[in-house]
């Protein structure tokens, strides 16, 4: 007899002590670790859906256990590793091990779905038993009616063969692409007999016998069959009904797709500096030793080119490697040239793609047939074995954090993984995290540095425009003439700009110049920005929107007004005062059909836009070689935030941005507008000096006990009643100064920087501490808690490093 650990779902009364099951003697032989299961739970035993995390083999004796009712899959979905990483994550961040674990695999394997099993190829299956399952079809519905329990084992060996294919329904959508497929039915003399039978004039009928002569008995996409000899599908129907040829539906991976042709690369020489690191990086891969280093390269320094020849040695000796970047808006450009040097090893995964798409691409990675995942902040659970290298590109990035449950940061899970594999992990920044950076210092991490740009192209000069002077003087208060007179410089010369504004929409907001009145949003405690576009009010932390008003609701006056400018309306000035230019604008709003962005980049890189105007998400990656000039239009926007890392984030930004000019062989400029211009993160920034501003930043962190001296936790508390929330609060907060050590503190409770978000208000409290165990064993309790105060819909969340204080 065997008997198994099951982690349960039961949203209601979750919990990280799996529930003891007995395994029926007819899934004795198939049941793993790491599979999903259904078992009956409660009084009532409803079913539901489980992880096998253990299995063991137990004396037959009478026992009261309830049993597995089904397997939802007969295969594991997660291998030993994820199971171990999911119970690290989930002790770590204060989580459950069910949620852990579900966010580890593709959206369609999560949801409600139908399962099926299909056929690769008919013909292919061994075992007769399973070849009649599919008599007379492709694809069956994987369930207990159609697959009989005892053909499971014959089912799990035809899997492992590649024989068949799970898949899932949701909805009415299925998960598999399948296409119509056709290969040869006679032999290459039957062919060519027919073929000497034919008219003279019979000409694609011979062509396609012809073709039919050579080829394999494997089925081949009738649309790639078609492409190639130039026929049509009536020739390919009547060949079937002449018996030419076999058709049947088959399934082929639905590869996400770039702009344009991804041009195969090589490996480019390597400057001294360069070379230094790319031999300290595989050195430690090669010895299989576990190693983080910290690549700190000045923009354009080429970490990109270490990055890839690090991976080709990687790959050179069996292993397999993974690599982040931090946005969406980067991983077609990554990913084009990580499939320019490596090709068909290259998967992609990041939240851009449909659910087929990811699905697709977590299989191809589960059963082995790629060698490098290419993706952004998930990706770092991909199913990759025996990884022998991770790279954190841009590891400074706030999105590696994930700021909803199970609240992890991709670093901390690369830095277990690699631990796990004995592989290398690389951090690469010009500017990075306050945290690595003095990690480095304290010799846990490797510090490796470029210094110099890999084309010896000089970094770009910068200039501090005070906007207060600028106004007082009568400029634009967009356009500095500085900036103005730079932009049509560079018209002139048919050189591109980049400029940078990290706010959308038309306007900040609205307000009555008669009463004051300013519309907000019914949600939030927070005003509407307005967007020109949509001829809407919008709230970007909850969607409500409502149209632009003529009128004040409040007082009728008319002179309601716009106040401050988000991208929408810089675009709108520059049409007015550079009437000549070609304008790109990218941001949320402009992006968000599938695609557009490497199709916005493909195009700029074309040279069909002279100005690209953005949001942050234009701040990095980028690499065109006439972009000679990058304006920042307003520096102030994140120094403002209520956060100890706005300083940090300034400088990172700004640092970040200003490496787009200059990059080839053209001297760029950087012009910097801002009404702080003593700030030391802005000076610092426009001198793209990072020691200076790390040990600047890093004594104000040590006077105000921040990370990285510190570590920080946020307690957030929300309900719907204000009173409910402060109550709550004030309780959790009284509970937890009781169990805190000597030099740990707690600051708060306090309404948010924003008080109501999505109809609820917000209390949260932040602690700060080295090391507490009293605390953590307290946090442990209140997770559990929080469970029973749901019931009186009060949300408590414990966030771990945050990076959000809103």
């Amino acid at each position: 007899m065997k008997q198994a650990a099951v982690i349960v779902d039961v949203p209601t009364m979750q919990t990280n002590q799996p529930y003891t099951y007995l395994v029926p003697e007819s899934l004795e032989q198939l049941i793993e670790i790491g599979m999903r299961v259904t078992v009956p739970f409660g009084r009532g035993n409803r079913l539901v859906q489980g992880f096998v995390t253990e299995v063991q083999s137990i004396e037959p004796s009478e026992t009261n256990l309830k049993s597995i009712e089904e397997l939802i899959e007969p295969t594991a979905v997660l291998n030993t590793e994820l199971l171990a990483l999911g119970a690290w994550l989930a002790n770590r961040n204060f989580a459950f091990k069910i949620s852990v674990l579900q966010m580890m695999l593709p959206n369609v394997m999560r949801a409600k779905y139908t399962k099926t099993l299909q056929a690769l190829n008919i013909d292919a299956i061994e075992d007769p038993q399973v070849k009649q399952l599919f008599i007379d079809r492709n694809t069956i519905t994987f369930d207990s009616e159609n697959v009989p329990v005892e053909l499971l084992a014959n089912v799990q060996r035809a899997l492992r063969l590649n024989q068949l294919q799970i898949g899932y329904i949701v909805g009415n959508r299925a998960k598999e692409k399948l296409v119509l497929a056709i290969k040869p039915a006679l032999s290459a003399s039957e062919y060519d007999q027919i073929r000497q039978g034919l008219r003279s004039t019979a000409h694609k009928q011979a062509h396609l016998l012809t073709y039919l002569m050579t080829m394999s008995n494997e089925y081949l996409p009738q649309a790639e069959l078609i492409k190639l000899l130039g026929i049509d599908a009536g020739l390919i129907t009547r060949a079937a009904k002449n018996g030419w040829v076999e058709q049947a539906k088959i399934e082929v991976y639905r590869l996400p797709k770039l702009t344009g042709t991804i041009e195969t690369t090589q490996a480019l020489k390597l400057n001294s500096e360069q070379l230094q690191a790319y031999q300290a990086i595989t050195e430690t891969v090669i010895a299989k030793q576990n190693e983080t280093f910290l690549l700190e390269g000045i923009t354009g320094s080429g970490k990109t080119e270490v990055y890839l020849q690090a991976i080709a040695e990687t790959l050179a000796i069996g292993r397999t490697a993974l690599m982040l970047v931090p946005e969406i808006t980067l991983t077609p450009q990554m990913v084009r040239r990580v499939q320019g040097r490596f090709g068909a090893q290259v998967a992609v995964m990041h939240s851009g793609l449909s659910d087929g798409e990811r699905y697709d691409e977590w299989r191809r990675i589960k059963r082995g047939e790629v060698k490098v995942v290419v993706g952004a902040r998930s990706a770092i659970f991909a199913p990759l074995e025996n990884i022998g290298l991770i790279i954190i590109d841009e590891e400074h990035e706030g999105s590696y954090k994930q700021d909803e449950n199970p609240r992890y940061h991709a670093r901390d899970v690369a830095i277990w993984r690699a631990e796990y594999h004995h592989a290398t992990v690389v951090l690469g920044s010009a500017t990075p995290s306050l945290e690595s950076r003095a990690r480095a210092q304290k010799g846990r991490y490797k510090l490796l540095k470029l210094t110099k740009r890999a084309q010896n192209s000089s970094l770009p000069t910068a200039t501090i425009v005070d906007m207060r002077e600028a106004l007082q003087n009568g400029s634009n208060e967009l356009f500095s003439p500085l900036l103005a007179e730079k932009l049509v410089d560079r018209l002139k010369k048919s050189e591109q700009s980049v400029l940078l504004l990290n706010r959308r929409g038309y306007a900040n907001f609205l307000m009555c110049r008669d009463c004051g009145y300013v519309p907000k949003c019914k949600n939030c405690d927070l005003a509407l920005t307005m967007h020109t576009d949509t001829g809407r009010m919008e709230c970007h932390y909850c969607g409500y929107s409502e149209p632009i008003p003529n009128k004040c609701v409040q007082c009728g006056s008319e002179r309601i007004r716009p106040y401050g400018a988000g991208t929408q309306k810089v675009e709108q000035v520059l049409h007015k005062e550079f009437p000549q230019a070609r304008i790109m604008r990218m941001d949320v709003d402009t992006t968000r059909r599938k695609g557009s962005v490497d199709q916005m980049l493909t195009d700029f890189g074309e040279k069909k836009a002279d100005i690209l105007l953005g949001t942050q998400m234009i701040a990095k990656g980028l690499d065109f070689p006439d972009i000679t000039l990058v304006g920042v239009l307003n520096a102030d926007t994140s120094l403002s935030v209520p956060d100890f890392r706005a300083s940090e984030r300034t400088f990172q930004l700004l640092t970040q941005v200003a490496g787009r000019a200059g990059r080839a062989d053209k001297q760029g400029e950087v012009v910097i507008q801002t009404f702080n211009p003593e700030h030391y993160a802005i000076q610092l920034a426009s001198q793209q000096n990072f020691e200076a501003f790390y040990e600047t930043e890093m004594r104000l962190r040590h006077t105000w006990q921040y990370s990285p001296y510190f570590y920080t936790l946020q307690i957030k508390i929300a309900h719907e009643d204000q009173a409910v929330a402060a109550k709550i609060a004030y309780q959790t907060a009284n509970w937890l100064k009781q169990k805190l050590a000597i030099d740990s503190t707690l600051l708060g409770p306090a309404a948010g920087a924003v008080s109501r978000l999505k109809n609820k208000y917000y209390y949260r409290m932040l602690i700060k501490f080295k090391n507490d165990d009293g605390l953590e064993m307290a946090l442990k309790e209140l997770m559990l808690a929080a469970q029973r105060l749901q019931k009186q819909k009060v949300i408590l969340t414990i966030d771990r490093d945050p990076n959000n204080f809103i």
